[in-house]
């Protein structure tokens, strides 16, 4: 289920556990807010009830993504950037330097605010758009695991989350073979970008979850 304190809830990010998992697994804090764990934290004495809270990766505490992978083996190798046309706008310095639903950092001159519609990694092409470009109805996503083990029946009504601090919005659900999903959104939605994990709910109750693999 969601976390008690909506600021802090972690359950997109848990989405993978199953059963076996969760049959062993410990949240102790579950039923309290962050402000209440400080209070904790300052009575324990421990040093991190005035740490702040991270925004960004954790492990790249300089913010600087693009030369952590690089420093890890990513090539900085370029490619072009396309319009949804598919003529030539521009170059890049690698497509690990973007992700779908960006608009500052294309280097791009235009007379309207252009976004990365999408990313091609084999060809290192990288498409911008106008944001309506960015509106999408439907996705599919693999390696879905369903927390009660076993899928809801077709049609199933949920709300799902495409990004972790994106808004759930209402969708219908059709569960497909080799664990694989269909979302279809009543509303169309902003910036859905395959290889984020879409999570699927039941009010307060994690339905499941998968990778996005592509949108329509």
């Amino acid at each position: 289920m969601r976390g008690s304190d909506p600021a802090k809830d972690q359950s997109y990010f848990l989405f993978t556990l199953t059963q076996q998992q969760l049959s062993h697994a410990m949240f102790p804090v579950g039923a309290l807010d962050k402000s209440t764990v400080r209070d904790l934290a300052r009575d324990l004495g421990l040093s991190v009830a005035e740490k702040p809270d991270s925004h960004e990766i954790c492990f790249v505490a300089s913010g600087e993504h693009a030369a952590f992978l690089e420093d890890r083996g990513t090539s900085a190798g370029g490619g072009t950037i396309r319009d949804v046309t598919g003529r030539t706008v521009g170059t890049h310095a690698g497509i690990h330097r973007f992700t779908v639903g960006q608009r500052k950092g294309l280097g791009l001159s235009s007379p309207i605010p252009l976004y990365v519609v999408s990313i091609d990694a084999s060809q290192q092409t990288v498409t911008v758009g106008p944001k309506e470009s960015l509106e999408r109805r439907e996705l599919t996503a693999s390696r879905v695991n369903w927390i009660a083990g076993t899928p809801p029946a077709p049609g199933a009504r949920v709300t799902a989350r495409i990004r972790h601090r994106h808004q759930d919005a209402a969708a219908t659900i059709t569960p497909l073979p080799d664990d694989r999903v269909r979302v279809t959104f009543d509303a169309p939605q902003h910036a859905v970008a395959p290889g984020q994990a879409v999570v699927m709910y039941a009010a307060d109750v994690v339905i499941g979850g998968g990778w996005i693999d592509s949108n329509h």
